[in-house]
C-alpha cells in the first residue's frame, strides 16, 4: 500500500467534509507533497460521488460503498487511544455519513418513482385518447344514422346508351341512341335484333352525328319475330348480313 496508513482514517474523513481543526491542516499540508495520498484522496471522493448519484437500482454501486466504509473503518480498533483521537472520536462522523448516504439514496429512489409514476400518467392518457378515437371510428361506420355516399370522377366521359321500342305484332321498331364515339371512315354501327331462336337479323345502319346521338326508325324488319334482345356492331359503312365483330353494345330488358 503507498498510501501513509497512519492517514487512512483522516482522509477517509477528509474526504466526508468532517475533518476541522489542526488534523484538517496537517493533512492539507502532508496532501501538498505526497502524490499517493493525493490520489487516495481523488478515488475516495469519487466513490463518494458514485454514491450519491447512482439511481440504477434500489441499492448505490456495491464496490464503492465497500471502498468507502473500509476506508473509514480501516483504523484498527483497539483499547486505548491514538495519537490524535479517542476511539470514540470517529462515531459522530460515521453516523452522520451513513445517514447523509441513505437521505440521498432515498432521494434518488423517490426521484424516480415519481418519474415513472408521470410516464404512466402519460401513457395512460395516450391510451384513453386512442380508445376514444377507435369508437369515434366504429360509430362513423355503424351508425344509422351516417350519410353513405359514392363518389365518381366528375369528368369521366358519358358512357354511350341506346333505346330500342320494338312492336312484333307489326315487325316496328324504334331505336334511340347517345354519346357514341364518332368512328373512322368506311366503318358504321349496325343494329341487330337477335331472335330467341335463329341467326341475328340485321336492324339498320347508322352513324352518329358530332354529339354522339342517332337514330334508326322502322327499319325492315319481318313481322310477328320474338326478340331476345338486340345488339350494336361496328361494321363496313354499307353494313353486313351477318354480325362480322363481337357486339359493343348489347340489349337488357326492362
Amino acid at each position: 500500500m503507498t498510501v501513509h496508513p497512519q492517514l487512512e482514517e483522516d482522509l477517509a474523513l477528509y474526504a466526508l467534509g468532517t475533518l476541522d481543526g489542526e488534523s484538517r491542516l496537517a493533512l492539507q499540508k502532508h496532501l501538498e507533497g505526497c502524490a499517493p495520498c493525493r490520489r487516495e484522496l481523488e478515488q475516495l471522493r469519487g466513490d463518494m460521488a458514485l454514491l450519491a448519484l447512482s439511481a440504477s437500482g434500489s441499492h448505490p454501486p456495491r464496490h464503492a460503498r465497500r471502498r468507502l466504509m473500509d476506508a473509514i473503518a480501516r483504523e484498527p480498533r483497539q483499547a486505548g487511544v491514538s495519537k490524535r483521537h479517542a476511539w470514540w472520536t470517529p462515531i459522530p462522523y460515521l453516523a452522520a455519513a451513513t445517514l447523509a448516504l441513505v437521505a440521498v439514496v432515498f432521494w434518488r429512489q423517490n426521484s424516480s418513482l415519481r418519474r415513472q409514476l408521470s410516464e404512466l400518467r402519460a401513457t395512460s392518457a395516450q391510451q384513453q385518447a386512442g380508445l376514444e378515437q377507435a369508437r369515434h371510428t366504429l360509430a362513423t361506420f355503424t351508425s344509422a344514422e351516417t350519410m353513405r355516399v359514392t363518389l365518381v370522377a366528375v369528368k369521366a366521359p358519358p358512357q354511350p346508351q341506346g333505346k330500342a321500342f320494338y312492336l312484333r305484332s307489326q315487325g316496328s321498331l324504334i331505336f334511340l341512341a347517345n354519346n357514341l364515339p364518332l368512328l373512322p371512315a368506311h366503318k358504321a354501327y349496325e343494329l341487330w335484333l337477335i331472335p330467341s331462336t335463329g341467326a341475328p337479323i340485321p336492324a339498320g345502319v347508322f352513324k352518329p352525328d358530332s354529339r354522339g346521338s342517332a337514330t334508326v326508325v322502322n327499319p325492315p324488319l319481318p313481322v310477328g319475330v320474338e326478340a331476345k334482345t338486340f345488339a350494336i356492331t361496328v361494321e363496313p359503312e354499307g353494313g353486313s348480313v351477318a354480325p362480322t365483330s363481337q357486339p359493343l353494345m348489347i340489349g337488357v330488358g326492362e
